[in-house]
């Protein structure tokens, strides 16, 4: 698990790659400032940042299937007497740990 710092370190070395970057302002086409490339650097990392904290919500979310599969799994549990939701939803926290 990488820390903000090393993210920010990654970051700039993405961004120093892109150069030069362009943004509109009024119709014209403008270079980034020093100011812009250090918003850009530090957007990009707190971007990393949110995604190895927080994106195995999403991958978990896309991986659990509808609440509609959940319930018929459920049920043929309960006429079959397996195990096939809790299984699935094991697997999905396991493939999607939260970070420690």
């Amino acid at each position: 698990m990488a820390t903000l710092e090393e993210l920010t370190t990654e970051a700039t070395a993405e961004i120093e790659a892109a150069k030069p970057m362009y943004k509109q302002v009024n119709n014209e086409r403008l270079e980034f400032s020093s100011a812009d490339y250090d918003q850009a650097i530090t957007d990009l990392a707190n971007s990393k940042w949110d995604t190895q904290q927080f994106g195995y919500v999403q991958a978990r979310q896309e991986a659990y299937g509808s609440w509609q599969q959940q319930m018929d799994m459920q049920y043929w549990d309960g006429v079959n007497g397996t195990t096939t939701w809790a299984d699935h939803i094991a697997q999905v926290k396991s493939d999607n740990p939260k970070p420690s």
